[in-house]
């Protein structure tokens, strides 16, 4: 499919304020996009619009949040005049075994990951169908292969994953497309977050090549910008991911055969491990609702 120029383009990227986000709203306003970038962070957010190439604004939002985030899609409708790219990347995630996870950072993950994409959409549905335009969902590999230790993440995943290509079904003849954008570890807060945690640093790379490595971020958000600009309706941060999904289906058996020896391997480990939010996306939004709360 041929690439379409982002020149004069609105987008719209959530969880803007660092890793995935702040590069891919950088990359975008490189080749002429305007950028709305929306978050929780609001100064990190400003300094990021203020070094971007193409004209910028920053919301501060919590993705969750109905009301918020129709507030946002509107101003940001009157602010650019249109709304061309949505990228519903705002995400959170825990690790650890699920008997002792904490329950509040569990649904947590869930209610960002898959509800706040799905709040997001239907914010700007609206402005993406007058202007029949391209909404782009971050998955992961975690919606292709189940993983020990990372039950709530991968079920965030899977289940945005699923949404997206449901709502691709649904708007597609009114000139929407939908792409669902596939990451394995790469070099974020959220990544090097996960790694402070010994045990889980550990299995990360006992899985098998190449599911073992962290990517660099540059390259993975230059595949994920010329999905935006064919309007792919699958887009992989790295080349091997494409292959994952013709053996998909034989995953959980192996993963539960295999995962079951590793997990009695680290056994008498898992006491004791860290159950909040990783990352500092995931500090950023411990503090958001904690502040919010009092």
């Amino acid at each position: 499919m041929s690439r379409a120029s982002l020149e004069g383009q609105v987008a719209v990227v959530t969880g803007a304020a660092r890793g995935v986000g702040e590069l891919l709203a950088r990359k975008l306003s490189a080749r002429g996009a305007k950028v709305a970038l929306v978050g929780l962070e609001p100064d990190a957010l400003k300094q990021v619009s203020e070094r971007l190439h193409s004209d910028s604004d920053h919301w501060h939002a919590d993705v969750t949040d109905h009301v918020a985030m129709a507030r946002v899609a509107q101003e940001v409708k009157e602010r650019f005049g249109k709304v061309d790219i949505v990228v519903a990347n705002a995400g959170v995630a825990t690790g650890g075994p699920f008997v002792d996870s904490d329950p509040e950072s569990w649904r947590r993950v869930i209610e960002v990951n898959l509800v706040g994409s799905a709040v997001t959409a239907r914010a700007f549905l609206p402005a993406l169908i007058e202007s029949r335009g391209y909404l782009l969902q971050i998955a992961s590999l975690a919606a292709i292969t189940p993983a020990p230790m990372m039950t709530a993440y991968c079920a965030s995943k899977s289940g945005v994953e699923a949404y997206a290509h449901s709502l691709r079904a649904e708007v597609g003849y009114r000139g929407v497309r939908v792409g669902v954008g596939y990451l394995s570890w790469t070099d974020t807060d959220m990544v090097r977050g996960a790694d402070q945690d010994e045990v889980m640093r550990e299995l990360r790379q006992r899985l098998p090549w190449p599911s073992n490595k962290t990517y660099p971020l540059s390259p993975a958000v230059d595949r994920l910008v010329a999905g935006i600009e064919r309007r792919s309706s699958h887009v992989y941060g790295q080349w091997w991911l494409r292959g994952m999904q013709g053996v998909r289906g034989y995953l959980p058996g192996v993963i539960g055969t295999v995962g079951q020896r590793e997990m009695k391997r680290f056994a008498t480990r898992l006491t004791g491990m860290r159950t909040g939010l990783v990352g500092a996306g995931g500090a950023a939004d411990e503090e958001s609702r904690a502040t919010h709360r009092s």
